[in-house]
């Protein structure tokens, strides 16, 4: 079993490839809980069909399984608010593919 905050600790420094943010300082890893047998990941994007969200997901799903962590994984569509302030950081910290 793994907690949450090792499971926060073990993704805190994933960097999205082409901003030079992390994915939970972006808020594409919205939720994590967990539970006797899993870390459930709840990732919000801006929109739906992004080309690079398989990516994404596996760049966090990947540490947390190096962690010992068996991981669940759902998507869902950033709120208006958090998908200005992510093009916001976009624009901010753009430093391309």
């Amino acid at each position: 079993m793994i907690t949450k905050e090792k499971a926060i600790e073990s993704i805190k420094d994933v960097m999205h490839p082409a901003i030079n943010y992390s994915l939970l300082d972006l808020g594409i890893v919205k939720y994590i809980t967990t539970d006797e047998s899993f870390v459930y990941v709840t990732f919000a994007f801006p929109f739906p069909n992004i080309p690079i969200a398989d990516t994404l997901i596996q760049s966090i799903v990947s540490p947390l399984e190096k962690a010992g962590a068996e991981v669940r994984a759902d998507m869902i569509l950033m709120t208006e608010e958090e998908k200005q302030r992510f093009l916001e950081m976009e624009q901010q910290a753009w430093k391309g593919v």
